[in-house]
């Protein structure tokens, strides 16, 4: 079973919330055999943050490792939701680093 990994990246204040580079991202990964759970694939652009956190914060939670896009310690979303993973111990990758 491939690992599931959560893409966590910034959202707020970027160009349609950032959801071309995750939905890049997410394709890559794909292509390299993960299972990936998109912010952007799970809230819809015109929702609010908070209603798009708790969306969110389900779909992360029933993943194995986090990756993480650039830029993503400039987000608050993204900043609760890395230390989540971490809190449970749970792996904190950067997403550009994984190739295999």
């Amino acid at each position: 079973m491939p690992m599931k990994l959560y893409l966590a990246g910034p959202m707020s204040g970027y160009p349609e919330k950032n959801y071309p580079a995750f939905h890049a991202e997410a394709k890559r990964l794909r292509a390299l055999g993960y299972e990936v759970s998109s912010p952007a694939e799970v809230a819809e652009v015109s929702m609010g943050w908070l209603d798009a956190m708790r969306l969110d914060i389900v779909a992360l939670v029933g993943c194995d490792a986090i990756a993480t896009l650039p830029g993503w310690q400039d987000s608050k979303g993204a900043s609760i939701e890395v230390n989540l993973f971490l809190g449970l111990g749970l792996p904190v990758l950067v997403s550009s680093e994984i190739t295999e």
